[in-house]
């Protein structure tokens, strides 16, 4: 199993607005492209003294990574650009991918 992994920081004072919108949107939308098998969303709780906003990683669950690069050959561009055209700069993310061994 392959994991993709995103992570955001988000400023608090969209924090609600974004995590309905994650979940009732973005979320679904990266679903429906029947790419991945589910997810998990967690919210980071260890803190960097002097870090602003809260940060959130969302992990996604893919069969394999041929799966993987078929969201992001099709996919990843489309939905990256609506979530940065709603937030912009109150949003930073960052996507690692992950192997489970």
């Amino acid at each position: 199993m392959v994991i993709y992994n995103v992570t955001i920081n988000v400023d608090v004072n969209i924090q609600e607005d974004w995590l309905n919108w994650m979940k009732k949107e973005h979320i679904p939308d990266v679903l429906n492209t029947g790419k991945f098998q589910g997810y998990r969303m967690l919210r980071v709780v260890n803190r960097s003294a002097g870090e602003e906003g809260v940060t959130y990683a969302v992990q996604y669950f893919c069969e394999n990574l041929r799966k993987l690069q078929e969201y992001q050959a099709h996919y990843a561009q489309l939905l990256q650009q609506k979530h940065q055209d709603k937030y912009g700069t109150q949003v930073m993310a960052f996507r690692t991918i992950l192997e489970d061994v």
